[in-house]
């Protein structure tokens, strides 16, 4: 019966069914093979390794089945009836197929690899989205290139145009190209990193969120975003606030009535200061304050505390604890900060003598 059949049926459906047999099996192998990686070579962990590990993981589990049916559909069109155009035409279409997913698939884990060990690499490679964009863009003109080399394309004089008309390119571009290079410059100097707070001449200020390819985010404290070009980020006079340390001193100004004892004054504000340092979120433990006269102002003998915060927003906290602890403990030791007065001393009038009147001629 299968005999019959198989002598009434057309060639190119016993070659259907052969392509669909070696298709099948070539996808089961395919995932049976990812199975087992994901499962035993490619286990789950933690820490920075998680990032690429999670991506390779995925790129095996998706794409594996899908270059083994790559590799099914070239085994199975030997048997296709196909003059030596086609076949070429067959092989060249898997080639460029299988190609550009093993591309996408080496940019998708260097850009994993890149998120996961960039941190530790910083400053020379900091994790931005300006990083990753180059590493993939990279990637993928390398493996363009690859693809067109393989199906006999030369390369040499294209690359030759790219360098006559790179000027024109270059003029026409001049403004995105001086953002790109500037937010480049700026993302491998170190100088301004990402999650840096920064203040800008222009007065803004913020948390340094991303660079990318025009522009660099500042995340204000108000949540609000900066959008600033790399170019005029590199212009601009900026202060950082972290580097070279995260930490900063905190500054209060407080003014004493000129009858208070100095030296009194000093010991109860470096013990208010101490206590504020050991117990509020943002101080530094282990720094002793200190404070230093400076003006004898016109109602109070001023001075400076010189706290000291972890980071550039615990300074807020600081001041608040240290300003309302400060003024219940100097109520509480007859330390009088003044109300601002000011004397006037007036002159007193002396009444001048009424001019003589004209004698009548």
């Amino acid at each position: 019966m299968l005999q019959q059949w198989t002598d009434v049926a057309p060639a190119w459906v016993w070659t259907a069914v052969s392509t669909i047999a070696i298709v099948a099996a070539a996808w089961l192998t395919g995932r049976l093979i990812a199975a087992v990686l994901t499962a035993r070579v490619l286990p789950g962990s933690t820490g920075v390794t998680e990032s690429w590990l999670g991506a390779l993981r995925l790129t095996v589990r998706l794409r594996l089945p899908l270059w083994a049916v790559l590799i099914g559909l070239w085994v199975a069109s030997e048997r296709w009836a196909l003059t030596a155009e086609e076949g070429l035409l067959v092989t060249r279409t898997l080639f460029v197929v299988g190609a550009a997913s093993l591309t996408l698939a080496v940019a998708q884990l260097l850009s994993g690899v890149v998120e996961a060990y960039g941190a530790r690499m910083a400053p020379v490679l900091p994790v931005t989205s300006l990083t990753r964009n180059i590493v993939w863009t990279a990637v993928v003109i390398l493996g363009g290139l690859m693809i067109l080399n393989g199906i006999g394309v030369s390369i040499t004089p294209m690359l030759t145009a790219l360098g006559v008309g790179g000027l024109a390119v270059a003029l026409a571009l001049q403004e995105p190209l001086s953002n790109f290079f500037a937010g480049f410059f700026l993302s491998i100097s170190g100088q301004i990193r990402v999650g840096d707070y920064i203040t800008l001449d222009s007065g803004h200020s913020g948390y340094v969120a991303d660079f990318s390819w025009r522009s660099t985010r500042i995340r204000m404290l108000a949540n609000n975003l900066i959008v600033v070009p790399n170019a005029h980020l590199a212009k601009a006079v900026v202060v950082n606030h972290h580097l070279p340390g995260v930490d900063l001193a905190v500054l209060v100004e407080v003014g004493v009535d000129y009858a208070s004892d100095l030296a009194h004054v000093e010991r109860v504000v470096v013990d208010v200061g101490r206590t504020v340092m050991r117990e509020v979120p943002g101080g530094v433990p282990d720094f002793e304050p200190f404070i230093r006269f400076h003006t004898f102002a016109d109602s109070s003998v001023n001075f400076t505390t010189i706290l000291r915060a972890d980071e550039y927003v615990g300074q807020y906290l600081v001041k608040h604890e240290f300003v309302k602890r400060l003024h219940e403990r100097f109520k509480a030791e007859g330390i009088v900060i003044p109300f601002p007065i000011r004397t006037l001393h007036h002159a007193t009038a002396v009444a001048m003598p009424a001019p003589a009147a004209p004698s009548g001629g």
